[in-house]
This record gives structure tokens, C-alpha cells and sequence, in this order.
């Protein structure tokens, strides 16, 4: 069989994969984009658009229960539509997802594979009945849920971050294994959608890679939404239970018994069934494709892009990604990776937004450095709007005034770290912050005054 040449193949139409499709056929290249189940990937399908559609859904239903606060008065109890709010995410997330499909549809030069590519050599491809072949290649195939070896997991139905978006009934009590960013939001949404939630960590606390003091407050706002949050558990297994399932934990503390368990203990890289070997293609102990600051491979002419690299597990560092390889090949721009500042946001509610060095990494540094905080209760947008969980924290280096990372855990947090995180990649001391005029009333705007008020870091 001929292969039929290209001069560049994308596997994955991803965050990555597609814009970059997009940017080689304006170029005039021919692309073929190979994708072996959604167009979009695990944003667009599993990930951030379909669970913050219900993350929405979720704060509707509990900004409704606490009318009473604002002075609002409902005619009965709030109710709960599932099915209907399983709908309005199924709607939002095939919006995009057709959105994607006509916009490649429409790129000259660009033919979409639908199947799964294995490499045959380090330039040649097989889709099915198709072998293809091109100069250039790159990889965009993503990630999926880890599922461990833990005992009696084979004897018990469970879900994932993707089996909960098929999910068309409202467990009466779901059981979360795991404690970080995806395992905390669908705990709260849930919760909010009236199921009893357990939340089961083996680490000591929630979010591991957070300050302590931050991670603490995360875990006081999901218990006072009645959440049960057990840290520190071991000795994890599952078994069923007449109609339910029993996750053991730490012996001597009485089983979870629940009508529904999700599994959020991490992801793993699409890699393992691409054939990389036979293209010499290098990956890690992990099976992270291992790829230098501007993603190449260890093979020339192979790129890698999003999730499989181990970069970043963010839709944001996999369209970053894409414009690196991008301004690289066209641009005659030598972006890297290591160029892009660490910033990401926890969509619980109150989220946190987070961008650069933590406290603790701070200390570990040995820098001297400021410290300035202060709680959401003296934050007076926070007040108005009856949410006062949370606090803000900036650091900065003492001798240069480099701002060196921020946390916002408060309402708007996710968006109002911009205004911290512009200002890093501007390369802008903490005083330029200190000196902002920022509109009142917002929370943002204490951000100048923190600045203005920091003290050593001890």
C-alpha cells in the first residue's frame, strides 16, 4: 500500500491539535488531523466546559437556597432538575464541540482522520486502512483518569472525571477518592445538586501542592457545605455492599457505604498504545513523551503537544503549547516553555486562583522575601456579596521587588490572579501593584493595598 504524504499529521484534535491545524493549512501546508473519538478533546467533551456548565448549574441551585440572606423570599424548597442540568451541559459542550468539527471542516488542505494512529516509522502513520506519511508530526493525544490497583476495585462499578459525564441520575451518595482539583469539584458541585458527599484522601490534607493554610481553608469550605472530608486514609479498598459499594479506609474508622464511587487519583498519558517505539520516540518512567523547551521529541521532526508531554495538565498550557511549536515553525519566534509562569484555579466555590510560587516554595528558596495577606472578611466586594470564605496572598523578593507568586481564594479569584499574573510576565516590581488605581468596589482592588502593606516573610 502507498502511503499518501502530508507535510504535517496531528494526532489528537485537541486544544493543541486543532488551532495548529488551522495555523499550518493558513500557511499552505497540507495537514491530515487524526482524531480517534471527539473532536476537542477533554475540554471541550469531559474536562472544563461540560463540568463548569454544572459547576454553574451548582452555585444556581445554592446561591438559591440562600435567598433568604439577600432578603429574597421563594414560594417553596428548591428543587433539583438533573436531568435537565445534565442536558443544558450536554447542549453547551456539543455547542463547542460542533463549533470545532465546522471550523475544521472549513480549513483548506486539512483532512480528518477518524480512528487511532499508530506510528509504522518516525514518518509514517496508520489509521485504519490508511498509512500516511509526512515530514513533520506531531503528537496532541491527551490524557485520562488513573485507575490504581486498589483492592476490590475490580468488583465494584466506579466512574472517572469522564464516566460522570454520562451519568443521567443524581447519586444519592457519592463517594470521592481522591483529593485534589477535579475530585474537590465535583465533590462540591454535587453536594449542591443534593447528594451526600464523602471525600476520601490518602495524603495528609486536600491539594497537596498547596500552602497548608490554604489547603485548610478549602477543607473547612466543603465541610460547611456538609461535606465529610477524610485525610491521612490508608489501607483504601472497595467491596459491595447489598446496592451500594463500601470503600474501606484507616483501620478502626467505619466504612463509606455509597450508591456511587468516582475515582479522581490522577492521570496518565495517552501514549502507551501509539506505536512510539517503532518511531524511537523517547518517553519517561511515567510514559510522558519526553520533549525539550520548544516540545520537540527526542526524534526530529516530531513534536509534542498538551497532556502526553508532562508539561502541564491544563487546557491553557496545551494551547500555549500549540502557539510555542507555532510561533517556532512560522513565526521565526523562539518561544519556550519554560518562558510561560505556572498559574491555574481550583473551580470550587470560592475558587482559587493561583499563579507562581506557593509560601512554602518561597521558604524552600532561602530568598528573603515580603509577605503581604489579608482575609475575604475585610474585603469589602466580598462582604457585599455575602461571601467572605477565603483570603489573598502576594510574595515578593525583598531585594529586587520581583513579584514571585500570588493565591486568591475568594470570590473572582480565578479571574482577579490576572491582575497579579500580567504583571509577572511584564517583568513589574511589586511596586508598580502597590502604586495601581483599581475601580472600587471590586476585589481586586485590595490587591494595590496588600502590596503596600507587606512584611517579611518568616
Amino acid at each position: 500500500m502507498s502511503a499518501k504524504a502530508f507535510d504535517a499529521i496531528i494526532i489528537g484534535a485537541g486544544q493543541a491539535g486543532t488551532p495548529l491545524a488551522g495555523r499550518l493549512t493558513a500557511a499552505g501546508m497540507s495537514v491530515a488531523l487524526i482524531e480517534r473519538k471527539l473532536v476537542g478533546g477533554t475540554c471541550v467533551n469531559t474536562g472544563c466546559i461540560p463540568t463548569k456548565t454544572m459547576v454553574a448549574s451548582a452555585y444556581a441551585a445554592h446561591l438559591a437556597r440562600r435567598a433568604a440572606d439577600y432578603g429574597v423570599t421563594l414560594s417553596g424548597p428548591v428543587g433539583v432538575d438533573y436531568k435537565a442540568i445534565k442536558a443544558r451541559k450536554d447542549k453547551v459542550s456539543g455547542a463547542s464541540r460542533t463549533g470545532l468539527e465546522t471550523w475544521i471542516a472549513g480549513m483548506e488542505k486539512c483532512t480528518l482522520y477518524r480512528g487511532h494512529a499508530r506510528f509504522v516509522s518516525a514518518n509514517t502513520v496508520r489509521v485504519g486502512d490508511d498509512l500516511l506519511t509526512a515530514p513533520k508530526i506531531f503528537l496532541n493525544t491527551g490524557g485520562r483518569a488513573s485507575v490504581p490497583d486498589l483492592p476490590g476495585i475490580d468488583d465494584v462499578p466506579y466512574l472517572t472525571n469522564s464516566s460522570m459525564m454520562d451519568l443521567d441520575v443524581l447519586p444519592s451518595h457519592l463517594i470521592v477518592v481522591g483529593g485534589s482539583y477535579i475530585s474537590l469539584e465535583f465533590a462540591q458541585m454535587f453536594r449542591r445538586f443534593g447528594s451526600e458527599v464523602t471525600v476520601i484522601e490518602k495524603a495528609p490534607r486536600l491539594t497537596g501542592r498547596e500552602d497548608e493554610d490554604v489547603s485548610a481553608a478549602i477543607q473547612s469550605i466543603l465541610e460547611n457545605e456538609g461535606i465529610a472530608v477524610h485525610v491521612g486514609a490508608d489501607d483504601i479498598a472497595f467491596a459491595r455492599k447489598g446496592n451500594g459499594i463500601a470503600v474501606t479506609f484507616s483501620a478502626g474508622k467505619p466504612p463509606a457505604v455509597g450508591s456511587h464511587v468516582l475515582l479522581a487519583l490522577g492521570r496518565v498519558p495517552n501514549t502507551d498504545d501509539l506505536g512510539l517505539d517503532k518511531a524511537g520516540v523517547q518517553v519517561d518512567q511515567r510514559g510522558y513523551v519526553v520533549v525539550d523547551d520548544q516540545l520537540r521529541t527526542s526524534v526530529p521532526g516530531i513534536w509534542a503537544m498538551g497532556d502526553c508531554n508532562g508539561k502541564g495538565a491544563f487546557t491553557h498550557t496545551s494551547y500555549n503549547d500549540y502557539e510555542i511549536v507555532a510561533a517556532n515553525l512560522l513565526d521565526n519566534d523562539p518561544r519556550r516553555v519554560s518562558d510561560r509562569i505556572e498559574a491555574y484555579a481550583l473551580y470550587i466555590d470560592p475558587p482559587l486562583g493561583r499563579c507562581g510560587m506557593t509560601e512554602a516554595a518561597v521558604k524552600k528558596s532561602g530568598r528573603r522575601a515580603l509577605v503581604g495577606q489579608r482575609p475575604m472578611t475585610r474585603v469589602g466586594r466580598a462582604v457585599e456579596k455575602g461571601e467572605t470564605q477565603g483570603f489573598m496572598r502576594i510574595l515578593a523578593d525583598a531585594d529586587t521587588g520581583e513579584i514571585l507568586g500570588c493565591s486568591i481564594l475568594g470570590p473572582g479569584g480565578d479571574e482577579a490572579i490576572h491582575s497579579v499574573l500580567d504583571l509577572m510576565y511584564a517583568k513589574a516590581p511589586i511596586s508598580t501593584l502597590a502604586r495601581a488605581m483599581h475601580i472600587h468596589p471590586n476585589v481586586s482592588e485590595l490587591l494595590p493595598t496588600i502590596a503596600q502593606e507587606l512584611k517579611p516573610l518568616t
